[in-house]
């Protein structure tokens, strides 16, 4: 049985998300499905490799963050975990406005 590596818990989370390759320049869109603190994880069919550093915008119906990541796993065909290494203050704001939304969802 694999332990528990995430620092932070993680909630259900949908949005819409776009993930630019910041070595290639290239620009997939793509859903998120869950969301921590720390990271999130990106459905996509063709997940970009373990290391890859990349430019992460998700969008909500009113809101957007911007943030940039590093891919910590993927599952081919599948998707991939990101773990968010530099945002700016005004969008780790975002980001905890939509953990303490996502947060009171699960509670009920």
């Amino acid at each position: 049985m694999q332990s528990e590596r995430r620092r932070a818990p993680r909630h259900p989370f949908t949005a819409r998300a776009e993930i630019i390759d910041e070595k290639e320049s290239v620009r997939t869109v793509s859903r998120v499905s869950d969301l921590s603190l720390h990271g999130c994880y990106v459905e996509m069919v063709n997940p970009l490799p373990q290391g890859t550093n990349v430019l992460m915008e998700i969008y909500t119906e009113t809101e957007f963050l911007e943030t940039h990541a590093t891919v910590v796993y993927f599952e081919p065909k599948q998707g991939m975990g990101l773990t968010f290494t530099e945002m700016p203050a005004f969008f780790a704001g975002v980001l905890n406005k939509w953990l303490e939304q996502a947060g009171k969802q699960k509670a009920y």
